[in-house]
């Protein structure tokens, strides 16, 4: 990452401000749902480290899933992290740092199965590069250019670290396991026909038998849901169809458990920059909640989120 974004020493290390989201998310007490960008709060909200009391506001919680903030990078690099708000929507945005315009793809990891991430995987200039919250960026290794789509959806090879998700130009899905250190195994291919997918998504488990699990939208706007097995050989079982429709939505994004009740949801951002968080239900059948608004406009300023 440090190299291959062209920043100097000081930019990069700004970007270790990343990790302040998480002492920003211990003893939320807002009890706003919506939060609406831009809600502009300084720098030095966002500058201090983690206390190392870092899951303390899962502890409050009921969750059994990964609790995280979500993040947006706007076309300047500037990253801000929105942290869950105890209400069922989110809080006031944070700035977390900036010199992420170059940066293809960013993805959540947690490395030691704790309920939360550790840092972030991205892939910029073709190399996979890995941050630790409150660390420097390592590299982790080159020729990514050849991914379209990269993400990390929880822990879809049996171990306990948070595995990474990679999709080539073919259309071939490939897995590569995480060892909990940021490095990644060899890739397991997954299989081919991916292409059909413009959108796919997951953090956690969406059906309720204890395994993370994806959903994919194909181009005609419908969304499939894809459970997962737990075997990096076959990582996902057939899909099934969850519904239409989802083509209003110009962008998928799992951070986990975002309502606090121990199940994975799903953010979805409309067209016209809306946002609406689709509460997990637990049930492969009907894995969501009808939607709920947490975000009147604005979001459209992101072009990744995470």
């Amino acid at each position: 990452m440090a190299n291959s974004s062209g920043l100097n020493r000081t930019g990069v290390l700004s970007r270790v401000t990343v990790a302040a989201i998480t002492a920003a998310l211990v003893g939320t007490t807002t009890a706003a749902v919506a939060a609406d960008a831009p809600q502009e709060r300084t720098a030095s909200a966002a500058v201090q480290k983690p206390s190392g009391n870092a899951s303390a506001f899962a502890a409050e919680s009921t969750s059994d899933a990964q609790v995280n903030a979500l993040y947006g990078v706007d076309s300047r690099g500037d990253m801000y992290g929105y942290p869950p708000n105890g209400q069922g929507g989110l809080d006031a945005r944070v700035y977390t740092g900036y010199g992420w315009g170059n940066a293809k793809f960013i993805t959540q990891v947690d490395q030691d199965h704790d309920g939360s991430a550790d840092g972030i995987w991205d892939v910029t200039a073709g190399r996979l590069s890995y941050m630790a919250y409150g660390g420097d960026p390592v590299s982790i290794g080159s020729g990514w250019s050849i991914y379209n789509k990269v993400l990390s959806a929880g822990q879809l090879g049996g171990g306990t670290a948070d595995d990474l998700l990679a999709r080539d130009s073919y259309g071939t899905l490939w897995l590569y396991l995480g060892y909990g250190n940021g490095k990644v195994t060899t890739r397991y291919k997954v299989g081919g026909g991916w292409q059909a997918y413009n959108q796919i998504a997951g953090k956690g488990d969406l059906s309720g038998d204890g395994k993370d699990d994806i959903v994919a939208r194909d181009s005609s706007g419908v969304l499939w849901l894809y459970k997962g097995t737990g075997s990096y050989t076959t990582p996902f079982a057939p899909r099934t169809r969850i519904g239409g429709g989802w083509n209003a939505y110009n962008a998928l994004v799992s951070t986990g458990d975002i309502d606090l009740d121990g199940i994975a949801d799903l953010v979805a951002r409309e067209t016209t920059g809306a946002l609406w968080l689709y509460k997990g239900t637990a049930n492969g059948t009907t894995p969501f909640k009808p939607r709920v608004k947490i975000g009147t406009s604005g979001w459209n300023t992101y072009r990744l989120m995470f």
